[in-house]
């Protein structure tokens, strides 16, 4: 950790140090926001003896609809908010991208986006016909309420309708346990969390989009397509602890959690 770091780290503390013990946090919603909200919550936490923050996942849509409700203090939205949701305030924590993933030991390692659409339709339904091996294709997509898929079908210009899967999945994890657990099969996932499994030696392979690499340095620098906003939301403007967590939550004194959880830090 750098001298910045610890120094924001240490006004962290001394600005938070008068919540009373006891005192908790719901955050629910994306799961690709999840693992990084827990960990700022850890160090939240660390930083505030007695304070306590519960992170549970359930897609983009669980965040928006307990924020709403008051279920939740705090939604976690991977995505921009829509126009009909402008009773939610969206606060920018970090930036990710989505990236078609396939398995390692596929020969097939470059699918333009008509080929992607033709496999996610059905139209293309073994890898024989791109090349590959002669093998079926098995189409992983994701849940209906998670930000992923609504990103993916918009980007490729579908409807969820129109995709042919064999496989649905929740979260990042699961996709990619899927695809690695499977030579046959493609999906979509978080950059992130992708970048860092095949970096630990998970056997998945991250496609290119129009040419670009899919890296998170690229959704730094903003050439890769598929990008977009990791957001906690609160309706109405949030006070008290919970603006104290989205204080901190975007801060310097967090950007290397979120470059260790393959994310892109914003500046405030």
């Amino acid at each position: 950790m750098n001298l910045r770091t610890l120094a924001a780290l240490a006004l962290m503390a001394l600005s938070t140090s008068s919540f009373a013990a006891g005192t908790k946090l719901v955050l629910t919603g994306s799961s690709t926001i999840a693992p990084l909200a827990l960990e700022i919550g850890r160090r939240f936490e660390s930083l505030n003896p007695g304070v306590r923050i519960d992170v549970q996942s359930g897609g983009s849509s669980r965040g928006i609809s307990d924020a709403r409700s008051g279920l939740a203090d705090i939604g976690m939205v991977s995505r921009a908010l829509k126009p009909e949701e402008a009773d939610l305030k969206a606060h920018l924590i970090a930036r990710d991208g989505v990236t078609v993933i396939t398995h390692a030991s596929n020969p097939v390692k470059v699918l333009s986006k008509a080929q992607i659409i033709a496999i996610y339709t059905g139209k293309i339904t073994n890898w024989k016909t791109l090349g590959g091996r002669d093998q079926a294709i098995t189409v992983v997509n994701k849940a209906e309420g998670r930000s992923t898929l609504e990103l993916f079908t918009q980007f490729f210009g579908l409807k969820n309708e129109q995709i042919r899967a064999q496989v649905i999945i929740g979260d990042n994890q699961q996709g990619i346990k899927t695809v690695a657990g499977n030579p046959g099969a493609i999906g979509y996932v978080s950059i992130g969390t992708a970048e860092y499994e095949a970096e630990v030696g998970t056997p998945i392979r991250l496609l290119a989009l129009d040419g670009v690499k899919a890296l998170v340095a690229n959704v730094s620098n903003e050439t890769f397509p598929l990008a977009r906003p990791l957001n906690l939301v609160t309706t109405p403007k949030p006070s008290g602890l919970a603006k104290r967590f989205i204080d901190f939550a975007q801060s310097a004194a967090v950007h290397d959690i979120v470059k260790d959880q393959y994310f892109v830090p914003v500046a405030r």
